[in-house]
Order: structure tokens, then sequence, then C-alpha cells
């Protein structure tokens, strides 16, 4: 009786025994997939970080021109010429809502990129706690 039961065990353990370290191996490339993910996470965020620096930029350029404009439609109106001044004004009225329309937006993306970076930062200890949780666990 004992060495059918030891039979069986033994038998058991080297079926058994392929399922486990397939288990293993597969846990390993799931940490470097995440670990790619997470590179890839941190790529995609300086990049939008950039843009948005970009966007800063453009906006205070933009903010500039409106300045410049708004100085160079005074002289059509001491000159008279009433009719270039609305046009002006129209243009500046549109110019500045884009102007606005564009800092909402930045804000937004701002806003975004804050979160990215909040969840990359939970991502990463994540994956730090389950990369020391399977040291742990097979010791």
């Amino acid at each position: 009786m004992r060495g059918r039961f030891a039979l069986l065990t033994a038998l058991a353990l080297a079926l058994s025994l392929p399922t486990i370290v397939s288990a293993q191996a597969a846990g390993d490339t799931g940490v470097k997939q995440d670990r790619k993910a997470v590179r890839h996470d941190r790529r995609e965020l300086r990049g939008d970080r950039r843009d948005v620096r970009h966007d800063t930029k453009d906006i205070h350029q933009d903010r500039r021109d409106l300045r410049q404009d708004r100085r160079d439609v005074r002289p059509d109106v001491q000159e008279g010429d009433l009719k270039d001044a609305r046009r002006d004004r129209r243009d500046l009225r549109s110019d500045r809502r884009d102007l606005r329309q564009d800092r909402r937006d930045r804000r937004h993306d701002v806003r975004d990129a804050r979160s990215d970076r909040r969840d990359l930062r939970q991502d990463r200890t994540d994956l730090h706690q389950d990369q020391q949780q399977k040291t742990d666990s097979t010791r």
C-alpha cells in the first residue's frame, strides 16, 4: 500500500513539476512586460509634458501679439479710419477667445499630466511590491 502511495505521489509530482516551472517563468515575463509598460508610459508622459511647455510658450507669444495688435489699432482710430479699426477690434476679440480656449486646454493638459504622473508612480509602487512579494514567497 505504501509503495503504491509513494509511486502515485512521485508520479503526481513529476507531472506537476513542468506546470510549476512554467508558471514561475510566466510570472517573470509578466514582470518584464510590466516594466516595459511603465517605461513606455514614462516616455509618453515626458512627451506630454514637453507639449505642455510648447503650448505655454505659444500662449505667451500669442499674448504678446495681442498686445501689439491693440497698439496697432490706436493709430487707426486717431487717423479716423474707423472701418479698419472695427475690423481689427473684431479680429482681436476672436483672438482673445482663441487665447482663452488655448489657456483652458493647457490647464486641462497640465491636470491630465499630473494625473498620469500620479498613476505612473502608483504603478511603479505596485510593481515593486509585487516583486517583493514574489521574492519573499520563493524564500
